[in-house]
């Protein structure tokens, strides 16, 4: 596969406007303005990527089949990175989390 399909490039280009745009998960993320937690070290919002593309599940044909779910795993690792007292429910798996990679 030369380039990732146009569908995964799509999920990530709308996850990473949501995200930048602080309007990721409502529901979850309403009232925390996490943006400024994000940007100031490059490590955090790495992990917030890697997370959303281990979780996103792709078809042979290229479709992206649970980029809510991506988006929400993601979110919950935002949530918990600025409210300690958040529980992550069901909590990470190894491979969620795991940065690829040199």
């Amino acid at each position: 596969m030369e380039h990732l399909p146009v569908d995964v490039r799509a999920s990530l280009r709308f996850f990473a406007f949501y995200l930048a745009n602080g309007t990721l998960e409502l529901d979850l993320l309403d009232g925390i303005d996490y943006r400024p937690r994000l940007m100031a070290f490059g490590s955090t919002l790495e992990q917030v990527f890697a997370l959303y593309a281990n979780v996103l599940c792709v078809n042979e044909h290229g479709e992206v089949l649970n980029a809510g779910d991506a988006e929400y795993r993601a979110a919950q690792w935002i949530r918990a990175h600025c409210d300690p007292s958040y529980e992550v429910e069901p909590p990470f798996a190894p491979w969620e989390t795991e940065l690829h990679g040199p």
